[in-house]
């Protein structure tokens, strides 16, 4: 769970009880969900989810006028509001600490000079709806004053104001813990709102403590389904696996919310954050913009301005995704539309390239003989003869839309292109890759011809055809490659790309489809015994912030840590992580043993419960059990003689991840 203070200032005196409750309400990709969701808030409103702006993400605190008024603006000159992007939202912190002497909310004058009126008066004019922030608690998550008891007051006042909708989070409260405390808090304020007359959106943001998805379908419009997010790869998939279950629940005026986006804000790769955006409009959530537009990168506006990904999550039927597969971190998704069609998500959650696959009667759709396929980020249309197959980048989604129109085989045949080759390769040393280029449609291509590049220094020279005059569909044409990596290369995965073009024989045209692959470089360990936080890992995955060296784990940033400390002792080496962790070495078969003191950090102050796994070659080789924080360090031995590969795995001891900065503490490889 992060370290997040607007969450753990939630707690006042149910702080225990939530800890327990959101840990009860985990989720996992693939659970089935039967129960019948509950109807839709009978107000009319979000009969698709939501779209807009909200500051909380970029800018927390540092909320005024100007920023709303400017936001608003930006939303209408980039094309933004004619995407979608409607509300522009207030999150905490827009108010004084005290109301006034009719009990009413005061808007802070410096902030907002002409209030929340005259700011709302400026979002209308510009056609854009206007959204506030408040809490079903004694006080904001900052500390601001809450609602609870104040429903009706604060109802009307919004009302008088101009805004049109409200986020309504759970922080300071002083609930017994019940889903009947939850339920009546948030009901209070639906009641309250309906009173006003004046049509409001309803977000209900209790983290999904009381599996909301349950009961909060006539309550509220949407309602968050996890803890916050964070601007960071493994947030992000972990709120995405949380969430993708939960599809039974969501429909018109009803909606998941696994909170508002990141995208743009710097902690991940634009093919992470375009997998976010393509995740988040197959699971029909609100699609809220939490970056500075104002200083947005043209990569950024061309992600969150996608008209063909925005047109899966505004779909009319409102039917979120479901998952179709997920094994080894491939899942594909399939989402029906309105109009018949399926939007078909190859997702890879792995750190290397992959193969994905699925085919258009999988996905939902019924026999035929040509389907008609639209790629939603490189906006090009094709036809497929049913197989819907992608090498899909580490971390990246290929977004396809399928149908069953008739005059798809006019369009070119989809390709399936990848490079496939050894585990890894040495400094120095040279392997053979191959490359693959499937005509998936119904008809054959022409004059197919295949290119493949290194990076720079590296030599790639092909051993066999690299062409073909006609491809029949179905048909595959495989081309060996001999990769050379440069004696000086540090470990790493490197991007091995090329092209893959073609005539299409309806109407001559050539069409044009990368090649993506990669080629993992790995060096063995030297001889002798070194500290792992010295030696380069392969891959690593890591429950808050990255895998620290030398530091315990800090949840956000590099080098955000303290020195590791376990049972009162300080440790100058190791590695600092958070449960769920997983960090890979190559080992080349030279090495014997792995050694540690393992525990969970004294920084904790008595929480947290982990397991810590020594895995070679798929084989677990040592096993620290149920590790507490109490129980300080632990010493735990690995014989992982010849093997090729060790992972060192944390889990979180089966009570959720809680606290869980786990530290593998003067953590030793010994080799040959």
């Amino acid at each position: 769970m992060p370290r997040l203070v607007r969450r753990l200032l939630a707690c006042a005196t149910a702080c225990t009880l939530w800890g327990g409750a959101l840990a009860g309400a985990a989720v996992t990709a693939g659970a089935v969900v039967t129960a019948t969701p509950a109807a839709a808030l009978d107000n009319s409103l979000a009969r698709t989810p939501p779209m807009g702006f909200n500051d909380w993400n970029a800018f927390g605190c540092d909320v005024s006028q100007a920023l709303i008024e400017q936001t608003a603006d930006y939303l209408v000159s980039s094309g933004l509001k004619s995407a979608g992007y409607t509300y522009v939202n207030i999150d905490d912190c827009w108010m004084t600490h005290t109301r006034d002497a009719d009990g009413r909310l005061v808007p802070d004058p410096v902030k907002f000079p002409d209030g929340i009126k005259g700011t709302a008066d400026y979002v209308h004019s510009k056609g854009l709806k206007l959204g506030i922030y408040e809490d079903a608690g004694t006080a904001t998550c900052a500390g601001y004053p809450g609602s609870l008891g104040h429903e009706t007051t604060d109802a009307r006042t919004f009302a008088d104001w101009g805004v049109d909708y409200l986020k309504y989070d759970n922080c300071n409260n002083t609930s017994d813990g019940t889903r009947e405390d939850y339920v009546r808090r948030y009901t209070a304020m639906r009641d309250a709102l309906a009173a006003t007359g004046r049509p409001i959106v309803y977000s209900l943001c209790e983290w999904g403590v009381q599996n909301p998805w349950e009961w909060a379908g006539d309550v509220g419009n949407s309602w968050r389904t996890t803890d916050d997010i964070s601007d960071n790869w493994t947030s992000m998939l972990s709120i995405a696996k949380d969430n993708m279950p939960l599809a039974p629940y969501a429909g018109p005026g009803r909606w998941n919310d696994p909170d508002m986006l990141e995208v743009g804000n710097g902690g991940m790769t634009d093919t992470e954050y375009r997998t976010h955006f393509s995740l988040w409009s197959m699971m029909n959530s609100p699609l809220l913009i939490g970056t500075d537009l104002r200083k947005a990168t043209p990569q950024t506006l061309a992600i969150l301005g996608n008209k063909d990904v925005i047109a899966l999550d505004q779909d009319s039927l409102g039917s979120q995704a479901t998952v179709v597969s997920s094994d080894g971190g491939r899942y594909v998704l399939s989402k029906k539309l309105a109009n018949g069609e399926r939007a078909v998500a190859l997702f890879n959650s792995g750190d290397q390239a992959q193969r994905i696959s699925t085919t258009a009667q999988a996905a939902g759709l019924p026999k035929r003989g040509n389907y008609s396929v639209r790629d939603l980020w490189s906006h090009t249309d094709y036809q497929s003869a049913g197989g819907l197959s992608a090498t899909v980048p580490a971390h990246g989604t290929v977004l396809l839309r399928v149908g069953t129109d008739p005059r798809a085989v006019l369009a070119p045949p989809l390709f399936d292109t990848g490079v496939t080759g050894p585990d890894h390769i040495e400094p120095g040393h040279s392997a053979t890759v191959s490359t693959y280029a499937t005509d998936l449609g119904s008809l054959p291509a022409a004059t197919v011809k295949v290119r493949l590049t290194g990076p720079d220094g590296w030599t790639v020279r092909a051993t066999g055809a690299t062409g073909s005059l006609l491809l029949p569909g179905g048909r595959t044409l495989t081309t060996p490659w001999t990769v050379t990596v440069p004696a000086d290369a540090q470990p790493g995965a490197y991007p091995v790309t090329g092209t893959v073009s073609y005539r299409n024989l309806v109407n001559g045209r050539t069409v044009t489809v990368p090649l993506v692959g990669s080629v993992a470089v790995k060096v063995p360990p030297p001889a002798g015994t070194s500290y792992l936080s010295d030696l380069p890992w392969t891959t690593s995955s890591n429950g808050w912030g990255p895998v620290e060296r030398d530091r315990s784990n800090g949840e956000t940033g590099a080098d955000d840590g303290n020195p590791i400390t376990l049972g009162g002792t300080v440790y100058t080496k190791g590695l600092g992580v958070h449960a769920p962790s997983d960090i890979a070495y190559y080992l080349g078969g030279i090495c014997s043993t792995v050694t540690a003191t393992v525990g969970v950090d004294d920084e904790k102050n008595g929480k947290g419960t982990v397991r810590f796994t020594v895995v070679a070659d798929g084989t677990t080789v040592a096993d620290s059990g149920v590790v507490t924080n109490a129980m300080g360090g632990k010493a735990l031995t690995a014989d992982v003689t010849g093997a090729q590969n060790v992972r060192l795995v944390v889990d979180d001891g089966g009570d959720g991840n809680d606290s869980d900065h786990a530290d593998w503490a003067d953590a030793k490889l010994i080799c040959s």
